[in-house]
């Protein structure tokens, strides 16, 4: 990986793991909640390896260089988080028309979501792990399919100004517990807390959430080639709202179901991750562009 581990915008500088050579076919990661950079500690070198150049920031609030005040929900709204997106795009010297490769888990694919749909011009290709397509999702919370009502009370949950105290007490108990119950291994959660494991940082990390009120977002059709990833034990999101995500892409789709693994994918099962993406960006290399000189 490259010594630089930021990435400087005019929001301020995000925190990043960059690797892969300047100028070859850009690949953004975006990771979802409550992870961090490392949720894609395994594909960006790979990625690199195989000739992308690979940013994966800590996203807005998670950088302590770009965190906002938590109680500035403004700051923290959709609208900002795409703009960051095309920001860091721009930043890396892929600017205007230039498309590239675009990669989200849980609240980074929510982004991901919303930056293939708003700017469909700049999108070489899109991959989402996890996270619905949010019309797929709405219409499963709206029916309660496969119990998906139950399955997101965390969203309200994390409404509550008590949650990051209590997520952070006793060494970061509940935290770990949540994690783990869910597959992560100890030394991904203590990647994470090492970003997440003060007040500011979580409550920051919470405003996403505070933000949105939820997760209900309505959005367009996707016209990129996009590959859809879901573990078919995610305790998150059941398979009705994953399985109906193909009625809301118009260009080329593909889904994965990963067998016997739940919403932590790039924990859980990194190496069919990696395989599968560096699949996807492939069959879809001749729609990126290289970097304006």
């Amino acid at each position: 990986m490259d010594a630089s581990d930021t990435i400087a915008t005019a929001e301020g500088r995000f925190t990043a793991e960059i690797a892969g050579a300047p100028g070859a076919p850009l690949v953004l990661m975006l990771h979802g909640f409550p992870q961090t950079r490392h949720t894609w500690r395994r594909q960006v070198p790979a990625l690199a390896r195989a000739g992308y150049r690979v940013i994966a920031p800590d996203q807005r609030g998670y950088s302590p260089g770009v965190r906002p005040p938590p109680t500035d929900l403004d700051a923290y709204r959709l609208d900002r988080l795409v703009a960051d997106v095309l920001d860091l795009a721009t930043a890396a010297g892929y600017k205007g028309s230039h498309r590239f490769h675009l990669v989200g888990h849980d609240w980074g694919g929510q982004v991901a979501w919303a930056v293939a749909a708003r700017h469909p011009d700049r999108i070489a290709s899109l991959a989402v792990l996890s996270r619905p397509h949010p019309a797929a999702f709405l219409r499963a919370m709206r029916e309660n399919a496969d119990g998906q009502q139950e399955r997101s009370r965390h969203h309200r949950a994390f409404h509550d100004p008590a949650t990051a105290t209590r997520m952070l007490a006793d060494d970061a108990r509940r935290f770990r517990a949540a994690l783990t119950a869910q597959g992560v291994p100890e030394p991904a959660i203590a990647e994470y807390l090492s970003v997440l494991g003060t007040d500011d940082a979580l409550e920051s990390a919470l405003a996403w959430y505070r933000a949105a009120g939820g997760l209900s977002l309505e959005l367009g059709p996707i016209a990129a080639p996009t590959l859809y990833l879901w573990g078919d034990v995610d305790a998150t999101v059941g398979r009705p709202a994953a399985m109906a995500t193909a009625e809301y892409v118009t260009g080329p789709f593909r889904m994965e179901t990963i067998a016997g693994v739940g919403h932590f994918i790039t924990d859980q099962a990194p190496d069919a991750v990696t395989t599968l993406l560096l699949a996807h960006l492939a069959e879809n290399a001749a729609r990126a562009s290289s970097s304006v000189p």
